[in-house]
């Protein structure tokens, strides 16, 4: 265990993408889960949590909302824009943008994506946030998936060689909207960023992504830090079964541990951001219920004794690995208090 007397390391900058402070509909509730919540208002209450940083912003942004009122909001709110993220998966792009069968919708999906980029650049944001939720198929023979492959590949390399000074990030999911989404694995997205042939594009990994995809976050985020490729990443929680976003921690904790145990062991520094839709519960307290997990797991990461966990791995030995993981995550909850 770690010397009491070591200090701490700084908390990280926590972030979050700002839908999680807006309303919600789903096909039941058609009328919403609350009132309609302004870009602006998101942005107010995004900073009203406390220990927020940084934040995803949607775009385009609500009525009557412009970039100046954002970058005016974030100042008043002391947050900054972490990333940009078009919404490229509306009625417009049921059947793809990238993907999409008629080509001046796929036109018009990169003209969507250079507006958002010019959205990074005036915000001062790390990077133009890709999530084709349309692009993909709902049954078989209804696509042909050698020209899906070209289309999303050769899409995002136009993309990315139209704007070499913006850092690119694509968030892969496995289904939803689409019965399959096209970019449905960290596997396949390594693929195809590296058939891409560019060097801005690069990976962000959801927690809850990885979880619904069959997928260990832990294995996944190695798998695209050793090719270079996590450039970002959002924690949320789920049943496996759907994406639910559900409030980090509060289901799969120990993988959650081990997600950003994988990080720290490579060295791996960025924002941890929350991608988390919380329809019934007061967005600001999931929020602060979030970051009081995570501040957790941070001062756990300091308490795991590495070399001991290493040793046990290395003779594949199960029990000696959960005692020592047991012992630095939960009793690190009550020690924040």
């Amino acid at each position: 265990m770690t010397d009491q007397s070591t200090p701490s390391r700084p908390l990280p900058a926590f972030g979050a993408g700002l839908w999680h402070f807006a309303s919600y509909v789903d096909r039941y509730a058609t009328d919403g889960y609350a009132p309609e919540v302004s870009t602006l208002e998101q942005i107010d209450r995004a900073g009203s949590v406390g220990e927020l940083s940084y934040v995803d912003v949607p775009y385009p942004f609500t009525a009557g909302v412009s970039v100046a009122d954002v970058k005016a909001a974030l100042e008043k709110n002391g947050l900054q824009a972490i990333g940009v993220t078009p919404e490229i998966y509306l009625r417009q792009f049921r059947y793809g943008a990238f993907t999409n069968p008629d080509p001046q919708v796929r036109a018009e999906a990169l003209t969507i994506l250079g507006e958002a980029a010019d959205v990074v650049r005036e915000l001062g944001a790390s990077y133009l946030k890709v999530w084709p939720g349309q692009d993909g198929w709902d049954y078989p023979f209804q696509v042909d998936h050698k020209q899906q492959w070209d289309l999303a590949v050769s899409g995002m390399r136009e993309l990315a060689l139209a704007n070499p000074d913006i850092r690119i990030v694509i968030e892969y999911k496995p289904r939803e909207p689409r019965v399959r989404m096209f970019w449905d694995s960290a596997a396949k997205t390594a693929l195809g960023i590296k058939a891409m042939g560019v060097d801005n594009v690069g990976v962000l990994l959801d927690f809850g992504h990885a979880l619904f995809g069959g997928e260990s976050p832990s294995a996944s985020a190695q798998l695209l830090i050793d090719h270079g490729l996590l450039w970002a990443m959002d924690v949320n929680d789920n049943l496996r079964g759907w994406d639910d976003d559900l409030v980090v921690g509060t289901v799969h904790p120990v993988e959650v541990f081990e997600f950003f145990y994988t990080l720290k062991i490579n060295g791996w520094e960025g924002v941890w951001q929350l991608d988390q839709f919380p329809f019934r519960e007061d967005t600001v307290d999931a929020a602060r219920t979030s970051i009081r997990f995570l501040k957790a797991v941070h001062r756990a990461l300091d308490e795991l004794d590495i070399d001991a966990l290493r040793a046990a791995q290395a003779s594949n030995d199960a029990m000696a690995a959960q005692r020592l993981v047991q012992d630095a995550l939960f009793s690190s909850m009550r020690a924040g208090e």
